[in-house]
């Protein structure tokens, strides 16, 4: 597939790769024997299947090579040509034609090579890419000076660090004179907006340009705001001198008069902008960017604002891999993920722990989500400068490729850096949160911090201060949360407090009939899982949080079950079951159904405990989840009689079950649930 705009050519090369799990001497040569290798088409993961079975098998952490031929067309003769990876963990060196064209540390953004001088137009040319996603850390969590990885975060993580070529790869093409593909492999255009209301916006725009040409050269530029019916409201042209050889910045500015403004989720209007390079009358080169024209506030006690407006962030937490696919997922993937976050009523999201495919950002701008982007220092830190560096290379990544998605509102420097023995993270962490300053003035920096230690310097840099806290579940009880949440916010009142992480294991084959009785201040990892108790913790949590507006964000861990190969607990090995849906996404405990009930106003009613399989042995009480005013139940077609209730937790005890089979209806206008138990 191939997309052109001007003469700037991108075509996705995912098909007919070969690959070897093992390193492989001489195998970047032009005329090394791969037939015995395996064939696949990318996006491709070597550890899709022993990176979720647990512990006892441990996932392969090594090397691992692809080949792919490419006949590079004659009609490119004159152009720039580049070679683009959107996702490849966690080192990769690539070669072409048997020459190194690069190599890029970290497992997240993407990357590109210049390759103008190493393919041959009109020919078969060979690119070999050697990935490398060995551990940085022992068992111990221990660095390994010797590992090429002890450098790149993160080190270690509560996740499978899954190797390979897991997003796409591209071959890219532009003219000498260019929007430069070169600037941590952006779009090389920025919007920056400022002075926004619903009266005007103010835009600054920025391109990046490169002029691989022999004398210096005048850049034509025209900026073009597109509104969503593709309509122009706005056009600027910019003119630029670019050295030869050389880079420039051309800079234009703007004011759009009445600007329909991205609203979030009842309205995340958006528009484009398109900056064409002309030659002459001609395009020569094109890059289009989103545009979601918005402001935000954020207040240690009023929380959220978009717009002026109070805006409750209310969500979850998501890693991006899935069952039996670990990161290569597809955009449909992505998708359907989404469809079911819609459906929870989430109004944020915390993109975790790094950062995610582009087509992530997309629709969160088209859903109106808010966006927690992050970088991946997590856990313990190597204190030492190439640590250092890569930290911000990767920072820096995360925020040029994404700087104009406007669901971003959150740049997010680091997770958990106190959670593991280790050198002081306070230095990195202040330093990153000053390279958001320098990078976005326009976006909150933020942090995310381990329990625990809450009033530790590390996580009081930046603007947002994130706190991951599991009372209840590694210790201590649900209703400690509330009293650590109120200490917290009365000792540091101008702080902007925010539960980046909250959550609770449930695996939907352990059920308690009375799961308060779970709630005794233990470490629940070892213990059963069970779904009831989940739910139990989530009710706990958010009558906590739903009376408390200075928490400006309210994040959920996690979305989804998602593959930590360490883990070995709940009942299936190698998964960390805190998702409010099951890692095949066939299944939505009962908690995802508590939190429909709160966040979202589509109706519905739903019955708990639905897997109880012994519920009639074992309770006499049914329960139901809604957003109605009312629910009635019938058992065995006989109505329990209609209840009211305020906090969407629907209750009817003293049940009587019949032998055999038992019916139960709930239903609230035309909505309609329905469970059957066998007593």
């Amino acid at each position: 597939m191939s997309v052109q705009s001007g003469t700037r050519i991108d075509t996705i090369l995912n098909a007919g790769w070969t690959f070897q799990k093992s390193d492989v001497t001489g195998a970047e040569v032009v005329g090394f024997d791969d037939s015995t290798w395996t064939k696949l088409d990318l996006p491709h993961t070597w550890n899709a299947l022993d990176g979720q079975d647990g512990p006892s098998t441990p996932y392969y952490r090594g090397i691992g090579w692809y080949r792919h031929h490419y006949t590079v067309p004659s009609s490119l003769m004159g152009q720039r040509l580049y070679l683009q990876f959107d996702g490849s963990n966690i080192i990769s060196d690539v070669y072409v034609n048997g020459k190194l064209a690069g190599s890029h540390s970290g497992g997240f953004a993407a990357f590109r090579f210049d390759v103008t001088d190493l393919v041959t137009l009109g020919a078969d040319n060979v690119i070999a890419v050697r990935v490398n996603n060995a551990a940085g850390v022992d068992a111990n969590s221990v660095v390994i000076p010797t590992s090429p990885t002890a450098n790149v975060p993160p080190l270690n993580a509560d996740f499978t660090f899954f190797g390979g070529l897991y997003r796409s790869v591209h071959f890219l093409s532009t003219p000498p004179l260019a929007i430069s593909p070169m600037d941590f492999a952006s779009a090389g255009v920025y919007v920056k907006q400022t002075n926004v209301s619903a009266a005007s916006a103010d835009l600054t725009i920025t391109v990046k340009l490169s002029n691989a040409g022999a004398a210096g050269a005048m850049a034509n530029l025209k900026a073009t705001v597109l509104d969503a019916n593709n309509a122009e409201v706005l056009s600027l042209m910019i003119n630029q001198t670019v050295p030869a050889n050389g880079a420039a910045d051309a800079v234009g500015t703007g004011t759009l008069p009445n600007p329909h403004l991205w609203n979030g989720i009842p309205d995340p209007y958006l528009y484009s902008v398109r900056v064409d390079l002309l030659a002459g009358s001609a395009v020569s080169d094109s890059v289009t960017v989103p545009l979601g024209l918005r402001s935000f506030s954020l207040d240690p006690n009023a929380g959220f604002t978009l717009n002026g407006k109070y805006l409750d962030l209310h969500g979850i937490d998501k890693h991006q891999d899935h069952k039996d696919k670990g990161w290569a997922i597809a955009d449909s993937d992505t998708d359907a993920d989404f469809a079911i976050i819609k459906e929870l009523g989430a109004t944020v999201i915390r993109l975790a722990h790094y950062e995610h495919a582009q087509h992530t950002y997309d629709v969160t701008d088209a859903s109106g989500i808010v966006v927690w982007a992050e970088t991946p220092v997590v856990d313990m830190i190597n204190d030492t400068p190439e640590f250092s560096a890569n930290a911000e290379q990767q920072l820096t990544e995360l925020i040029r490729q994404n700087y104009n998605h406007p669901s971003i509102v959150f740049w997010s420097v680091g997770n958990e850096t106190l959670l593991k023995p280790g050198p002081s993270p306070d230095t990195l962490i202040s330093h990153l949160a000053d390279v958001v300053a320098t990078e976005d003035s326009t976006r909150i920096a933020a942090y995310a911090a381990n329990a625990g230690d809450t009033y530790n310097p590390v996580n009081w840099h930046g603007t947002a201060h994130g706190f991951n806290e599991y009372q209840g579940w590694y210790g201590g009880k649900v209703a400690d949360f509330a009293t650590w949440a109120d200490q917290t916010h009365t000792a540091r009142p101008t702080g902007c407090i925010g539960l980046t992480e909250y959550g609770a294991g449930a695996s939907i084959t352990q059920h308690a009939a009375n799961p308060a009785a779970q709630d005794l201040g233990a470490d629940h990892t070892s213990s059963a899982h069970t779904e009831e108790y989940q739910a139990y913790y989530h009710e706990g949590y958010w009558s906590a949080l739903s009376t408390r507006p200075f928490i400006w964000g309210k994040f959920v861990w996690n979305g989804f079950d998602f593959a930590s190969d360490t883990r070995n607990e709940g009942t299936t090995p190698g998964l960390n079951d805190k998702g409010l849906v099951t890692f095949d996404r066939q299944t939505k405990k009962d908690a995802f159904y508590w939190y429909k009930a709160n966040w979202s106003t589509d109706p519905f009613v739903y019955i708990t405990s639905r897997r109880f399989t012994t519920l009639p042995k074992s309770s006499t009480s049914i329960r139901v989840y809604s957003n109605a005013a009312m629910v009635d139940v019938t058992l065995n077609g006989t109505s329990l009689g209609p209840k009211t209730a305020t906090n969407h937790i629907f209750e009817w005890d003293n049940v009587t079950w019949a032998t055999g089979a038992n019916a139960v209806v709930a239903s609230a206008g035309t909505q309609t649930d329905t469970v059957t138990w066998t007593n």
